[in-house]
């Protein structure tokens, strides 16, 4: 017998059931005992059965499929935001589901065409802005999601994010305790203007204004580009228009080598005359650096894991937990010192 064609019956006829306690354990139907189901899986594997995903979600109403909506062509994955990806694809398997990543835009049409094809059971939805069509029409279709991020309102929600304000309050405190009065805050400039709405940046910027105006500092914020060649160029104008500066903490994980090498390159000594921080990011990228950057490293795992369980929970009828915000965790490198002459 060919083992590409075997069949349910020639999975029952081996294991010595019925075809419906074969189809029980192909379809993940009814309770089996596993005594029986370990006769049935080892009599699929010496036939080389292969189960049918599209005729099982038939059955069973279900594919066991999430989508990770990620919008890559408006919004470069860095880094942290693979350690997110990774982490949930990780969960999604170990809790018997399978994780896709769907680079959909922020257009809500893209999203609800995917919705409406009935391939995913959930979606779990990343890069969200304060203001998210995508939200909308998550809501009115009534497909579980959950956010690995937050709307401006997010009440109701299923979600789980980065706690900016902590972050930004600790990276403040962190450089102020080393003496610096003068810093700068270079973010991420996008050229779509939906993203003036993205949730991080503008969280983190605010958080920036009223941490600087606690202090009585000015708060001195640059828009950077996602390259490193963006963040050379903004290294020599924040040094050119603002010779005082003596710590730059960068939210822009593509741009934070080329804010180092600009500031070097320009005759500053990082540490002993300028610090960089970067925040919102992974022990690899600020690695990659020379000297190395201190960072305020990013919960991705973490969140990434949350993630997927918020949205596997309602799949299964759990209890919905309350929302998590994780806040980024300094790591100090070799980027920071205390401020020239304190």
């Amino acid at each position: 017998m060919s083992r590409a064609m075997a069949t349910m019956r020639d999975v029952a006829e081996r294991a010595g059931v019925s075809i419906a306690t074969v189809s029980f354990v192909v379809n993940n139907t009814k309770p089996v005992s596993a005594a029986t189901r370990e006769r049935i899986e080892a009599a699929m594997a010496e036939l080389g059965f292969q189960r049918n995903v599209v005729a099982r979600a038939l059955a069973s109403r279900r594919t066991r499929i999430l989508a990770m909506a990620y919008p890559a062509l408006e919004h470069r994955l860095g880094a942290a935001g693979m350690g997110f990806v990774t982490s949930a694809a990780r969960r999604a398997a170990e809790r018997g589901y399978h994780l896709v990543v769907w680079p959909v835009g922020n257009d809500a049409a893209e999203l609800s065409d995917l919705v409406g094809q009935g391939l995913v059971d959930g979606v779990v939805l990343m890069e969200v802005l304060l203001r998210d069509a995508r939200v909308d029409a998550l809501v009115a279709s009534r497909l579980p999601f959950a956010m690995i991020g937050r709307t401006e309102n997010p009440a109701g929600l299923p979600h789980v994010d980065i706690d900016f304000d902590v972050t930004v309050e600790d990276a403040l405190t962190y450089l102020h305790q080393l003496g610096h009065r003068e810093v700068a805050f270079v973010t991420e400039g996008e050229p779509r203007a939906t993203f003036r709405l993205y949730g991080p940046k503008v969280r983190a910027e605010r958080a920036f204004e009223r941490g600087c105006a606690e202090r009585g500092l000015e708060a001195l914020m640059v828009e950077c580009e996602q390259h490193a060649a963006a963040g050379r160029e903004t290294a020599r104008e924040i040094l050119a228009r603002h010779p005082g500066t003596t710590a730059i903490m960068i939210m822009n994980e593509h741009a934070a080598s080329g804010v180092l090498s600009g500031a070097i390159r320009s005759g500053v000594r990082v540490p002993d005359d300028m610090s960089l921080l970067s925040i919102v990011t992974t022990r690899d990228m600020g690695a990659m650096a020379d000297p190395v950057l201190s960072i305020m490293r990013s919960p991705g795992e973490e969140l990434g894991t949350l993630g997927v369980d918020l949205l596997i929970g309602q799949l299964e009828g759990e209890p919905m937990p309350e929302p998590r915000l994780l806040p980024c965790v300094l790591e100090p490198g070799e980027s920071t010192a205390p401020a020239p002459g304190r």
